[in-house]
């Protein structure tokens, strides 16, 4: 295979796993340290904090310093990272009064301090009286890593009557796949929230007995209880139940690492948006295709839950809700009415209601925002898309039924145009051409579908400016769709899209075992597909499945975070061309994947190199707006409250972490450019809280998630 399979994780990723609790704490200095001379006379501009942190065991490095305000129109919170002596600076902070303190691996927090911009603060960190302690501070992900995981010889399952597997697990990987995305789509697992059975469940005979009960509760209750039947029920309680047990009796996960190197410039900045029960699915902050765009403008949030549009002053650190319209009259809330079992938060009341369903967001040249979202019934769909239709998209592919079109918001007006299309809207992405064409996936549906914007702006024609795709193999070469002789390609379950930057294809990805990316050329639809290298006899030692995320970079390769826990490159010129029915063979290209492990702890029971960690999407940074450099592709860590940094050129990860509210989990990221000229400062990436449950975030009932800046300084000083 003519790629690089990074085996080597990053030197973080495994001092995390090595590491004891007694060498979390940093040994970088003593109580003499000439630093702590130099604390009172450091100059620190008006917009600053800066200080130095020590502990009984001397400067402590690698630890947060937190800033929390609640004096500004939304809480507002600053958090940095100490360098090697234990300094830090917090950087431009609004001119307002902050409560202090310090969070660290080895720590328990310290005593919030009160502050003010323009001092210098000295802080005293509390190392942690035991283990147990320092690990309430730990990663979701490292708290995961300890269940224990059904072997390989125990699949494919055996029944209720056997091994309690579900027959239709034929692999230890579609169970660590039902663990990862069937199980933390939603929210994280490890956090506090569900490594603890809280007595508010209730009482109960024996913890496999909680465990059957808890995935019954709220409005996600069906949803999490399907899940559990997937795995083989009584199995998987099981091991859910053993994992909490342990737990509760003391154990405790490895000790991760602390920030090491470039991961000590970050600087965070984050404000609270929504509310209690708001699930804020995804974010935009510029034109994706520009990076520039929109500078120092308004950012927008979507909350899935409850058809709220959101939109955050940055400068003003003020956010106003706005109520996402539909069409027609009738349209019932996506999520569920009613609940298997009373929420232990929540009771009986219903906390949602999203008739509008609006999951992601696109900004186009405009600055207007595109959203998926539910306009109409779903069955009222336009003529044209139907079976009958003259429409030559309806001819090869005909719609009846799709559960999302479009929304526009345009921020001149205020106010929402609605676009009714044929194919489902799930993620929407603009492609760089005349058109300003939007690509849409459709996750329920089995088509990818786009909406020339320019066409429908000028003519208002929405049959004219609109189609979609059904793919197909093009065994015959000759351009079009010949029934017996062309083969179609089941699509159902694309859930992301990419327009290609190179040519005029569009490239989704469907996760599973194995999964696959699909590249389609809108003209004809005819289709190519590419598998994962999963039991592929040219590579028989490499095990990666499930694409979830996709995005490209400037040179066309694309790029998508794996559920097997990898970060993956596809480079489609480094494969052989192929014709006729060799065109339908899924693993023929093993050659054009590149993998890179995921960072961090890896499962008990599982020898196959697949991280814990789960990606619920990815971005490439094209234009190096987070200040690593250009095209550097960057994974969701939703299990390890992070953002991941792959450096493409040497296989290293930078470990963005959010450490408080513990519960960062993202979906949607951007970057953008506020001022080229203006260094740091000028440039920063964007990712909202966006867990189902909110309240299983640091704070429980009445936490609010949060829109976080990431921004990385030249140094952990640098003002």
């Amino acid at each position: 295979m003519n790629k690089k399979i990074v085996l080597r994780f990053a030197a973080l990723s495994l001092l995390g796993l090595v590491t004891a609790f007694a060498m979390v704490r940093t040994q970088a200095g003593s109580q003499n340290n000439p630093i702590h001379a130099r604390v009172a006379d450091t100059v620190v501009a008006p917009d600053n904090i800066a200080g130095v942190v020590t502990s009984s065991a001397g400067p402590e490095a690698g630890v947060w310093v937190v800033a929390e305000t609640t004096e500004l129109p939304t809480k507002f919170r600053k958090i940095v990272v100490t360098d090697d002596r234990g300094r830090y600076l917090l950087p431009e902070l609004p001119k307002v009064n902050y409560k202090v303190w310090v969070r660290g691996y080895g720590l328990v927090d310290s005593r919030p301090v009160d502050a003010k911009p323009g001092q210098s603060l000295a802080l005293n960190a509390v190392i942690a009286p035991n283990a147990r302690a320092a690990a309430q501070y730990y990663p979701p992900n490292f708290w995961y890593s300890m269940i224990q995981v059904p072997a390989k010889s125990e699949f494919p399952g055996t029944g209720p009557q056997g091994n309690g597997i579900a027959p239709t697990m034929t692999s230890q990987a579609q169970w660590l796949q039902q663990m990862k995305t069937g199980c933390e789509v939603c929210h994280q697992l490890g956090d506090k929230s569900t490594r603890e059975l809280s007595p508010s469940l209730g009482t109960f005979k024996s913890p496999a007995e909680a465990w059957d009960y808890r995935v019954q509760v709220g409005q996600d209750g069906m949803s999490m209880n399907s899940a559990f039947n997937n795995f083989g029920r009584q199995r998987a309680i099981a091991m859910y139940a053993d994992w909490t047990s342990r737990i509760a009796a003391g154990e405790v996960p490895p000790a991760p690492p602390r920030p090491q190197g470039v991961e000590r410039n970050l600087v965070l900045s984050s404000w609270e948006w929504g509310d209690a029960v708001s699930f804020v699915h995804d974010e935009v902050s510029t034109d994706w295709r520009n990076g520039t765009s929109n500078p120092n403008g308004h950012i927008y949030g979507v909350d899935w839950a409850n058809d709220k549009f959101l939109i955050l002053d940055p400068l003003e650190n003020s956010v106003e809700e706005k109520h996402i319209p539909v069409r027609d009259q009738g349209i019932e809330s996506n999520k569920p009415r009613s609940m298997p079992k009373p929420s232990p938060y929540w009771g009986d009341e219903l906390y949602w209601n999203d008739p509008a369903d609006p999951a992601a967001m696109a900004m186009d040249r405009k600055g207007r925002v595109w959203m998926s979202s539910r306009i109409r019934q779903d069955d009222n769909v336009p003529a044209f898309c139907k079976e009958g239709s003259d429409n030559p998209y309806a001819k090869l592919f005909p719609i009846q039924h799709s559960v999302r079109q479009l929304a526009v918001f345009d921020p001149k007006t205020k106010k929402f145009n609605l676009v009714d299309t044929c194919a489902e809207a799930h993620h929407v992405v603009f492609a760089d051409d005349k058109d300003e064409t939007i690509y849409m996936d459709g996750i329920r549906s089995e088509t990818i579908g786009w909406v020339k914007t320019r066409v429908l702006d000028e003519t208002g024609n929405l049959s004219a400016s609109q189609g979609w795709c059904g793919a197909y193999f093009d065994i015959n070469g000759n351009g079009k769709f010949d029934e017996g002789v062309d083969k179609r390609i089941p699509m159902r379950g694309v859930y992301s899209v990419a327009p290609s930057v190179v040519d005029s294809s569009v490239w989704g990805a469907i996760p599973g075992v194995p999964g696959r990316l699909v590249r389609i050329d809108p003209k004809t639809c005819a289709a190519e597909v590419y598998e994962p290298p999963y039991n592929n006899p040219k590579e028989p030692d490499v095990l990666a499945f499930s694409p979830r995320g996709i995005d490209t970079d400037s040179n066309g390769v694309i790029w998508s975070a794996l559920g097997s826990g990898h970060m993956a490159s596809f480079d489609r010129r480094k494969c052989a061309p192929a014709t006729g029915e060799a065109i339908t063979n899924a693993q023929r290209c093993p050659e054009g994947w590149t993998l890179y492990p995921s960072p961090g702890p890896r499962f008990k029971g599982v020898t196959d190199n697949i991280a814990v960690d789960h990606h619920y999407f990815n971005w490439v940074d094209r234009f190096d707006t987070l200040g690593l450099g250009k095209n550097v592709p960057i994974a969701d860590g939703t299990g390890s409250d992070s953002l991941l940094a792959l450096m493409p050129g040497t296989g290293q990860w930078v470990v963005l972490r959010v450490p408080y509210p513990m519960g960062f989990f993202q979906r949607g990221m951007d970057g953008r450019i506020d001022d080229a000229k203006a260094g740091w400062k000028g440039r920063a990436v964007y990712a909202d809280y966006g867990e189902n449950a909110v309240w299983h975030m640091e704070g429980g009932r009445g936490a609010r998630g949060g829109l976080v800046k990431f921004q990385m300084r030249p140094d952990p000083l640098a003002k």
